[in-house]
């Protein structure tokens, strides 16, 4: 079997990917249209979130929907026009959000989630990329009383069956862990085993860099359609085509793009987010980043500054940004943490997450063809799982025992 293959896509997910092949010893092109990790993957809260067992669940409770739908929340904004388009994707997430369809999802999710963190250590290990993560876990912090019971109910559920680790905080607790918060705050909860990264995008580059080192090669090239050809595929380019007997689309939101021309249609939607950095005012910034439960921010100390990350857009893929959700997501941040300073950055950065209706990434073969793989819809897990759904894809090719069944994952079920 050629040992040689080609990883269209260089975010997070791709990087892992390339390195996690080229570890079982492939050789391994990997491209892009642009730099490595400067799209998706640029823009995150920094959290490997070992906790995240339970994927984001479409709401059940109509209260929730009709807050939603009124299009004036900080959590969800939407553009009109996207609706019809999001209906049926959405009915699809709705049914899956049933909570023992959830339940049953989730322990699918816990199996690739429970890996994230060795699986993390280890690549950074060998890259010299330790130094960029934070060890210490996160604040999720709640204004209302029935929002965190709702979170502890569902954090018990997690510790019991899926050993995640954590400690329920009063306000006053928050108050000591994160001096000159909001004062009045119905409680909030450590999750202890998330490492936080102090900046996505070198890390990104750092296991771009060890990738690089050990003879991988990275291109500029930007992919307009994929054919089969031979016994292998076939990558166009304005200008230029390369053939490979393997090729994985890690393209993330962009990778329809290129099986739309094979005839595969995968129910994926795109939930946009935007970041931007702030000056803190106070003596010192959060020492671990924060979420806001009820309002669906992070405030996430960086490199660059005080990150703060947006709730989800629904506005198609490449439109250009509003400034709505950003307004939104400071105005309530400024509430919980006074002292955010000024913006730092001259324009918001904008992302795009490839989401799927029941949840889980795409990992695996092309169900049309033997030689494409997937590895994409990572939704709001990118960052978190990169390397563990990069191992699994290079376990599939390389014939040896998955860590875990690759089933729930596979490309298939879109083809149904």
């Amino acid at each position: 079997m050629s040992r040689e293959v080609i990883v269209v896509g260089a975010g997070i997910v791709g990087v892992s990917t390339a390195l996690q092949l080229q570890l079982r010893g492939w050789q391994v092109l990997l491209l892009d249209r642009q730099g490595a990790g400067e799209r998706t993957s640029f823009g995150n809260a920094g959290l490997i979130q070992r906790e995240a067992v339970f994927p984001h669940a479409f709401p059940r409770a109509l209260g929730t929907i009709l807050h939603y739908a009124s299009n004036r929340a900080t959590e969800v904004r939407y553009q009109s026009s996207m609706l019809p388009r999001l209906g049926f994707p959405f009915w699809k997430y709705w049914w899956n959000s049933q909570p023992e369809r959830h339940r049953q999802i989730a322990r699918h999710y816990a199996a690739l989630i429970g890996h994230c963190l060795e699986d993390h250590l280890a690549v950074a290990a060998l890259a010299g990329a330790t130094h960029l993560f934070r060890p210490g876990g996160y604040l999720q912090v709640h204004r209302h009383r029935h929002s965190l019971e709702a979170e502890l109910e569902a954090a018990r559920y997690k510790e019991e069956h899926f050993g995640v680790e954590y400690t329920v905080l009063d306000d006053a607790g928050l108050q000591a862990r994160v001096p000159g918060l909001q004062a009045g705050l119905a409680g909030g909860i450590h999750w202890q085993q998330p490492l936080a990264v102090i900046d996505p995008h070198a890390l990104t580059l750092a296991y771009l860099d060890y990738f690089l080192a050990q003879g991988g090669e990275f291109r500029t090239f930007a992919a307009t359609a994929l054919e089969a050809e031979g016994q292998g595929w076939c990558l166009l380019g304005a200008r230029e085509r390369l053939t490979a007997a393997h090729v994985i689309l890690t393209l993330g939101a962009w990778t329809p793009d290129l099986t739309q021309g094979l005839g595969w249609h995968p129910s994926v939607f795109v939930k946009r987010g935007y970041h931007m950095h702030y000056a803190p005012t106070a003596p010192a910034e959060p020492a671990m980043a924060l979420l806001d439960a009820d309002a669906g921010y992070v405030l996430a100390p960086m490199r660059q500054g005080l990150r703060l990350t947006t709730g989800a857009e629904f506005a198609p893929r490449d439109a250009p940004a509003s400034p709505i959700a950003l307004d939104r997501a400071e105005t309530a941040a400024r509430r919980l943490y006074p002292a955010l300073g000024a913006r730092l950055d001259p324009a918001p950065w904008l992302g795009q997450r490839p989401c799927t209706a029941d949840m889980l990434p795409i990992v695996g073969p092309f169900p049309k063809g033997s030689g494409l793989w997937l590895n994409f819809g990572h939704c709001h897990q990118g960052l978190t799982l990169g390397p563990t759904t990069g191992r699994l894809l290079a376990q599939l090719m390389g014939g040896e025992a998955p860590f875990t069944d690759p089933t729930p994952y596979a490309p298939a079920r879109f083809s149904r």
